[in-house]
């Protein structure tokens, strides 16, 4: 994985620990919407996972409304409605199958090769359902191409974001997994404040 770049005329990217803070700041007052978008969310991934082809047409592009919910939150934008808030991809299914469904490809023709190879791209794909939503001139595959050229140098970053969660992880299964409804959403917003502190980052050094 790329190491975290370092340019001292440019904005700087926050420590991990300033990223959960700020995640966990946006959360406050809207941990009840977050928690039943999760739990809607892992439902419907549980039963369309068990009927052929739906995971991949179902599950793959309400997996990007999921996380795009996390980034009106981090925004500070109307949250009060997220469990509804996650299929309003389906307004434009075919961007965000076409979209989803190119990074399952990717990814897994990767991990056909190594493992390894595998999991560095997922990072380096990881940004490609926020730049789909602010990028809307953008097609799915130029939206990945972005994601890319993004994550250059931070997917090593992401990574450490991560694994900083795996105590919680742990913890949740002393929970019998109900603990998971309240962690995803922890997740998914330091991802979404992730993302919104490199696109900082990247508009400042093309400035």
């Amino acid at each position: 994985m790329d190491n975290i770049e370092n340019n001292t005329s440019a904005v700087v990217m926050p420590r991990n620990k300033e990223i959960r803070q700020a995640a966990r700041a946006a959360l406050k007052g809207n941990w009840t919407q977050a928690v039943l978008a999760t739990l809607v969310f892992t439902l419907i991934a549980g039963a369309a996972g068990s009927i052929p082809f739906a995971g991949l047409l179902v599950v793959c592009p309400l997996e990007f409304g999921f996380m795009l919910c996390f980034l009106r939150l981090v925004r500070g934008e109307d949250s009060s409605e997220m469990v509804g808030d996650q299929f309003s991809v389906f307004n434009k299914y075919g961007r965000y199958l076409g979209g989803s469904l190119l990074v399952a490809l990717y990814t897994l023709l990767w991990c056909l090769l190594l493992v390894i190879p595998g999991i560095v791209k997922s990072y380096a794909y990881a940004m490609t359902p926020y730049i789909m939503n602010d990028r809307p001139d953008l097609d799915a595959d130029e939206c990945i191409h972005e994601s890319r050229m993004m994550m250059k140098g931070y997917k090593w970053k992401l990574f450490c974001l991560d694994l900083s969660f795996i105590g919680w992880a742990i913890l949740c299964l002393f929970t019998a997994g109900i603990g998971y409804l309240w962690l995803q959403p922890y997740i998914e917003a330091s991802h979404a404040k992730f993302y919104e502190e490199l696109k900082a980052v990247r508009a400042q050094s093309v400035e």
